[in-house]
């Protein structure tokens, strides 16, 4: 119950890597506040979590606020009724992203745009407001990113310039807040089993192709899960990694350091 008496809110927590994430963190005592643009999936996601004991002897079932990340009210109104419901914020999870297929020559715009602006901007945003909370409990904010982060990859030019700049953005917040006591880190999965890929666009049969490559794309011969993701943002999270701070750790089979031969 590592996570016991601390308040957890996850973003994009209504599938995939943050509903796995919100599964975990319950598990180990948290109390969540899950969002996300789904409510019947946050609702199924906060089911499948331990109800929390609080000291009360009340108990503290998931806080679910739905919302458009990139919708600055929207964002405003998640961390306000986080604080008036639980008083406090420990951990703060930025997991929400989008990925669009495109290169210089027919990525648009508009399609840049709404990758930046979900993957970067609304991070750059919730992560503002959440961080006098997190000083006055010296806590922790973990960035969901990728080895698109790390390394360069065709085909997706606006997801990788995002997951770069998230990157940057967790090593400079880490020194800024490190004299505050708040850590921030990001983990960077490989290709991991979700329905992102199938959200934006991929078919089933392009899906299937898609993993059966990743055998040979990571070193250990497959695709990761959202659960090995969530355990890697759960060590990030809490007391075990209290010395860690700026890094932007791999969790993806060691697809980072391969190289073609």
């Amino acid at each position: 119950m590592q996570f016991a008496g601390k308040v957890v809110l996850i973003t994009g927590a209504s599938s995939g890597i943050g509903a796995a994430t919100a599964k975990l963190l319950s598990k180990l005592g948290a109390s969540l506040a899950l969002t996300g643009r789904n409510l019947d999936n946050l609702k199924k996601v906060s089911s499948e979590c331990n109800v929390v004991p609080q000291t009360d002897s009340k108990t503290s079932t998931p806080l679910i606020v739905t919302g458009e990340l990139t919708n600055e009210n929207d964002v405003k109104a998640i961390l306000q009724k986080t604080i008036e419901h639980f008083g406090r914020l420990d951990v703060l999870v930025n997991n929400a992203g989008i990925i669009f297929s495109g290169s210089i020559e027919n990525t648009s715009l508009d399609q840049y745009d709404q990758i930046m602006n979900t993957n970067m901007r609304s991070v750059y945003h919730l992560t503002m407001l959440a961080v006098p909370h997190l000083v006055k409990t010296k806590g922790t904010i973990v960035n969901v990113s990728s080895v698109n982060g790390i390394r360069a990859f065709p085909g997706v030019l606006a997801y990788c310039v995002s997951k770069a700049a998230l990157d940057q953005f967790t090593r400079c917040v880490a020194l800024e807040l490190a004299p505050k006591g708040v850590r921030c880190n990001s983990v960077n999965p490989g290709v991991t089993v979700t329905n992102l890929h199938k959200t934006s666009g991929m078919q089933q049969e392009q899906y299937e192709q898609f993993l059966k490559r990743s055998q040979e794309t990571h070193a250990l011969g497959r695709p990761g899960t959202a659960e090995e993701v969530a355990k890697t943002i759960a060590f990030l999270a809490g007391d075990d990694s209290s010395f860690i701070t700026g890094a932007t750790l791999p969790c993806d089979g060691g697809r980072h350091a391969m190289c073609p031969r």
